[in-house]
């Protein structure tokens, strides 16, 4: 069961497998650590989403593990490595990827050269693991995603673009957060909502001048947006040389900055 979003109360929407199998009504029993919860089938979303009722929720971080994508095929020693050192909110269903990168003390060594760090969050969701399978990606529906962003990030952010210094997003998910309150208006204004902003080859990029992004999986629109950003050219050749050099992708593996 990955759960992925909480509704209300004890009410999660999951992914469960396998599935089908299960209907409006079912009660499922997970144990560990000594404690015994269930977890009832309440109502069905599309894409095989559930709507579960669990009977105390409390327990879940002791029962439970953290999500890790499918291609980790071993449990973490430490569920804290697959975390970035400033995330600060619970509600993502995974990582962003790009930011597995950064130490306390390389974050310091970039604040002493005079960048300016401003945080922005994004709730990854289903979209990480769902492939592209519309052969017109246009056609693809993109799962919505909780973002926000303060007033002192979206101020900050402006007045680099105003005195033509660079903004450089760690991630996709900060792109899509930025690109998405830009869209809004600029000066960029405080934001707290669902975002469901699809950036595809074409788009017109508003606020966003450098990317780090780690290599991603085929047919995501995580490649898409980076395609968009860079130009699909750069991107296979990028992935290309990866490749041959025997680059790490995804979750654990290696970035490349696009200026």
């Amino acid at each position: 069961m990955l759960l992925l979003l909480r509704t209300g109360d004890g009410t999660w929407e999951a992914l469960l497998k396998p599935g089908k199998r299960v209907k409006a009504g079912t009660r499922i029993e997970f144990s560990g650590s000594g404690l015994l919860i269930t977890a009832e089938v309440i109502g069905m979303k599309e894409n095989g989403i559930k709507i579960l009722k669990f009977s105390d929720e409390t327990a879940i971080p002791k029962i439970g593990k953290v999500a890790l994508p499918p291609y980790i095929h071993h449990a973490l020693a430490d569920s804290g490595r697959y975390q970035t050192v400033y995330a600060r909110n619970e509600g993502s269903v995974a990582a962003p990827t790009a930011g597995l990168h950064f130490t306390p003390e390389l974050l310091q060594k970039i604040k002493e050269k005079s960048v300016v760090c401003v945080p922005v969050t994004l709730h990854i969701g289903l979209d990480t693991f769902q492939p592209v399978h519309e052969e017109d990606p246009h056609t693809h529906i993109i799962h919505r995603e909780f973002s926000t962003m303060g007033e002192e990030t979206g101020s900050q952010i402006s007045k680099a673009k105003a005195e033509g210094r660079r903004v450089i997003c760690v991630g996709t998910t900060s792109v899509r957060t930025i690109e998405h309150v830009a869209k809004l208006g600029v000066p960029l204004q405080p934001f707290s909502g669902w975002i469901d902003t699809f950036i595809l080859p074409g788009y017109k990029f508003l606020i966003v001048d450098a990317l780090l992004t780690n290599f991603h999986l085929p047919r995501t629109t995580l490649l898409m947006l980076v395609s968009a950003f860079a130009g699909k050219e750069l991107i296979d050749k990028s992935y290309s040389e990866a490749i041959k050099e025997k680059y790490r992708f995804y979750s654990f593996g290696d970035a490349m900055l696009i200026c």
